[in-house]
């Protein structure tokens, strides 16, 4: 009989979700079976999430960090709608905000450009398809994306208050 992981002591709690406008699924089961690998537990709120629910969730579930994935090419304006919201709430001000996947809808097009708007709008993390925007370091090669990833994983301090 399969025994189940044990718990890692310094866990994280992770939303992931995706934009409103996105009813891709197949990319949150992605990122929920990858965060779980690396120990981490997963609230997989599911695709089209408008972002009054999102907020809703983040301030009943408390998460370490929310992981919003796009795949449809709107993550970037329906990524600021959401960041706008979450980062309007006193009490989800402090909580690490990642977006990634497909951010605009003319390729890598203005790739640069969305990534540091978002991060500049409250996102902490940016990962695109080309680069990847840390907030307070700038832009680095995509190409290392899911080591950068699992990086900004391991850096977060589980249970910190928002």
């Amino acid at each position: 009989m399969p025994q189940p992981p044990l718990p890692v002591p310094s866990a994280l709690h992770v939303l992931v979700t995706s934009v409103q406008s996105d009813a891709h699924t197949w990319n949150l089961m992605f990122l929920q079976l990858t965060v779980e690998e690396l120990g981490h537990r997963v609230t997989n709120l599911g695709p089209c999430v408008p972002e009054a629910l999102l907020a809703a969730e983040c301030v009943r579930l408390r998460p370490d960090l929310v992981v919003v994935s796009s795949v449809n090419g709107h993550g970037f304006a329906d990524g600021l709608r959401l960041i706008a919201g979450l980062r309007s709430r006193a009490e989800l001000a402090g909580l690490p905000v990642v977006i990634g996947g497909k951010l605009g809808v003319n390729g890598e097009e203005g790739a640069q450009e969305r990534g540091a708007a978002l991060v500049e709008a409250g996102f902490d993390a940016v990962f695109g398809e080309e680069t990847v925007h840390l907030a307070g370091t700038g832009a680095l090669p995509a190409a290392d994306g899911s080591r950068l990833f699992r990086s900004y994983l391991a850096a977060l301090p589980a249970g910190l208050p928002c």
